[in-house]
């Protein structure tokens, strides 16, 4: 009798969460299609591109290897600098963003002072604010200081993420338990070391979330860059592919088909951070554990 209501149980809970299963099926297509897309017609020359072919599956030449050689000795390799300009300022932007990010939400959460709850205001107010608003606010002050057309241009302003700030003073306030910090403070501990050692490897799901968060918007950054920078030896990826869009759409290529490298160049540019996301997600679930008392 109890496995027949057990089993009766189980279908009435596949009964109702069969809609949700189905959304998320629709949603996983919605979202992996273009992805395929992009896989299937980095294998294609430019005939196969236009020739009127299924745009979802593969033509009957296909050359990756090609391609690659292609897209990374085009225009002199100008692609791969442009790949290491996005990896350095997605690192840069990405540590340094999430280090203020660390501190101030940590400060935000556990110390008490003088016009607190108007410097988080205003961090909470900064969410409101699109970046796309302050670009040209930026640009105007970064003239000023004659520092525009420089890799400075690009990953000073990445080092503000008022997300990121938020999210650490929401992480540190419930998964650092004020008792374990005063038993540091009262074992001779300082607050350097507390924060170290103690505070730190608590909000280590937070941080690394921070991290992947504030690296992906510096590699994905596109009208930051585009308004700063005139060398195109110095623009990240993103605007690289998009000089290379504007080219090929006024036809001004020559013999070379540019829409077969830039739909490979999407590819590649997307590798990185695919890799990153599965290399840090195991942080993800090591630390999940907010209580710790003993």
């Amino acid at each position: 009798m109890s496995d027949h209501t057990s089993v009766s149980a189980g279908q009435r809970r596949a009964q109702r969460y069969l809609p949700l299963q189905i959304l998320l099926g629709f949603l996983v297509i919605y979202f992996l299609v273009p992805f395929w897309w992009v896989i299937v017609n980095s294998s294609k020359d430019a005939p196969g591109l236009f020739g009127g072919g299924n745009t979802l599956w593969f033509a009957d030449q296909i050359d990756y290897l090609g391609n690659l050689k292609q897209l990374f000795t085009y225009d002199g390799g100008i692609y791969l600098r442009w790949i290491l300009n996005s990896t350095l300022y997605a690192l840069a932007g990405g540590i340094g963003a999430t280090v203020l990010a660390v501190m101030a939400g940590y400060g935000f959460a556990k110390y008490r002072f003088a016009a607190r709850r108007f410097s988080f205001a205003v961090v909470l107010g900064a969410l409101m604010v699109p970046a796309t608003a302050l670009v040209i606010p930026t640009f105007i002050m970064f003239a000023q200081l004659g520092l525009t057309n420089t890799v400075w241009a690009v990953i000073l302003p990445s080092l503000l993420n008022p997300f990121g700030v938020y999210l650490m003073h929401v992480y540190a306030r419930d998964a650092v338990p004020d008792e374990i910090l005063d038993a540091a403070r009262a074992d001779g501990a300082g607050e350097l070391r507390t924060f170290v050692q103690i505070a730190l490897p608590l909000m280590r799901p937070a941080v690394v979330t921070v991290l992947l968060l504030s690296a992906v918007a510096s590699w994905n950054n596109y009208f930051l860059p585009l308004a700063m920078l005139s060398d195109n030896r110095l623009f990240p990826v993103t605007v690289g592919l998009g000089l290379w869009q504007g080219v090929a759409s006024a036809n001004n290529a020559g013999g070379t088909s540019l829409w077969s490298l830039i739909i490979l160049g999407s590819l590649v540019s997307v590798i990185p951070l695919i890799i990153a996301f599965f290399s840090l997600q195991r942080h993800w679930r090591g630390g999940l554990s907010v209580g710790g008392l003993r």
